[in-house]
């Protein structure tokens, strides 16, 4: 007796379909699972023998072997216990082979048939979706899978339930997808006295995703800055909750099912370690970088994080992916994020306080933010100084501009962008644009050219700098609401590039 039914293996986002096989056979009496399972698969028919029982079903004096097909595809995770139960059942005439071969199913199960939550349930709803099958999957994963409109999705409360649906006695509800979640940030960038500089800085990476570094005494208000950038950022568009909402879902980040509309923003310590900022350890996760996809990872004190972990963001932040390389595993998570660092200018803090002296200087702003190496500070378009605020301009009222103003200016921005990228897929924000589509969109008029050349000449700029210039020039236009880039846009560009206490160019 043979019967056959299916769950997915994770591979980064991507879910791949696994056929499970079980044969109950004369023998002598054992359950076999096969199929390179790791320990937490191994032990699932412990599991399953446990939950059978609570069901008073008794396992046969039989052989009972379960094939994980392919074979040479690793298994990890707990999930693989609801498809070896629905299988075994099947296996058992208890519920119809026909009916599970058309499911694909995962969750993991407690010994008394309860059905408990695993992670992966949205990307497993997309793979059953390709497939055309329906998904099986415990209750609290159901409003989550049934964001995938494409597919039937049942979400039993314990293996009791899936019994009985698969026998006719009470046949489960298809589950309905959650709901929607979206907060107001409540910090607005009205109570920031001052820093009006940085604030166009960050206006200007908002509208065009471009990576800002910002460097200032301690207290001038970086964190400040940061922490308000999720209010002045546009609402993920359909496509981008679902990429984002994937991983976050592979990563058991999904609150109640629901997807949310907010961009993710990860502000991870510096003391996180390589595996926990580019993914990686046991099961080759997503790491920070992946779960601030489509939204924005702060990075305080930047120089305090290891050069090894801060050298590794290099590559990710130009291909917008990262592969995580393991002996057994070589996964690839999507990572587009907007990438804000804050530094002091020393080891101290006060190089370039005029109130207080630095006892090393200079060397001690070239020590320490000599940790960033060039071609790291190289991949940010906006650098900016955040200068101390003045005691007596803390007592004034706040009157600078709401977060509402600066979100309507940089929603508008995006807009422009994604009319104009409607026909280039490929291509979201200005900080995408390359090759033959940077000279489409980005060429400035003759006089900006003239600018751009006679500064790139005297100071130095490298090819990537020269080409960052342009996105950002091409992003204030489009605050400007400008069709071409002038020659004001391209000095603003360069302005927010000139050698400073960040660098050089």
């Amino acid at each position: 007796m043979t019967a056959r039914t299916y769950t997915v293996a994770f591979e980064g986002v991507e879910a791949r379909l696994v056929e499970v096989q079980c044969a109950v056979s004369a023998g002598s009496p054992a359950f076999t699972l096969v199929g390179l399972p790791d320990k937490a698969v191994s032990e699932a028919k412990e599991r399953v023998r446990a939950a059978l029982q609570a069901l008073s079903i008794a396992l046969p004096t039989k052989r009972i072997t379960v094939n994980l097909s392919p074979a040479d595809l690793p298994k990890e995770g707990s999930h693989f216990d609801l498809p070896i139960a629905v299988a075994l059942l099947a296996a058992l005439d208890i519920i119809p082979r026909d009916l599970v071969e058309g499911v694909v199913s995962l969750g993991e199960l407690s010994l008394d048939g309860r059905l408990i939550a695993v992670a992966g349930a949205l990307p497993a709803a997309m793979a059953a979706a390709v497939e055309d099958r329906a998904l099986l999957c415990p209750k609290p994963c159901g409003a989550e899978a049934a964001w995938v409109g494409a597919t039937q999705v049942l979400a039993p409360a314990s293996l009791d339930e899936v019994l009985h649906h698969y026998t006719g006695r009470a046949p489960l509800a298809p589950a309905e997808a959650g709901e929607v979640t979206g907060t107001a940030s409540p910090r607005d960038f009205r109570e920031v006295k001052g820093q009006e500089r940085a604030k166009r800085a960050l206006e200007i990476a908002a509208a065009g995703r471009h990576h800002l570094f910002m460097v200032g005494t301690p207290g001038s208000g970086k964190s400040m800055l940061a922490a308000r950038l999720p209010g002045i950022l546009p609402p993920l568009s359909a496509p981008e909750a679902l990429e984002t909402s994937m991983i976050h879902s592979l990563a058991g980040l999904l609150s109640e099912g629901g997807i949310s509309r907010d961009r993710p923003f990860r502000e991870p310590h510096h003391t996180a370690s390589m595996a926990a900022i580019v993914g990686g350890g046991r099961g080759a996760k997503p790491g920070e970088i992946s779960l601030a996809h489509n939204g924005v990872l702060f990075l305080d004190e930047f120089p305090e994080f290891p050069r090894t972990v801060l050298d590794t963001l290099r590559q990710p932040i130009e291909t917008g992916s990262v592969m995580v390389a393991r002996a057994n595993a070589h996964v690839r998570y999507p990572c587009r994020f907007l990438l804000i660092a804050a530094a002091n200018p020393c080891k101290c803090g006060y190089l370039s306080d005029p109130n207080r002296a630095c006892g090393r200087a200079p060397l001690c702003g070239e020590d320490y933010l000599g940790r960033i190496s060039g071609p790291l500070m190289d991949r940010f378009d906006l650098r900016v100084e955040v200068p101390p605020v003045a005691f007596a301009d803390l007592d004034l009222p706040a009157s600078g501009e709401a977060s509402a103003g600066i979100a309507a200016r940089v929603g508008a921005a995006r807009e422009r962008q994604s009319t104009r990228f409607a026909n280039h897929p490929g291509l979201r924000v200005n900080a995408d644009l390359e090759g033959a589509a940077l000279e489409d969109f980005a060429t400035p008029d003759a006089e900006g050219k003239d600018l751009v050349g006679r500064v790139a000449e005297r100071m130095g700029l490298s090819a990537r700098g020269y080409h960052r210039v342009l996105r950002v020039a091409r992003t204030i236009a489009d605050l400007d609401a400008s069709a071409s880039v002038r020659k004001p846009h391209i000095a603003e560009a360069i302005s927010f590039r000139l050698a400073s206490a960040t660098g050089g160019l």
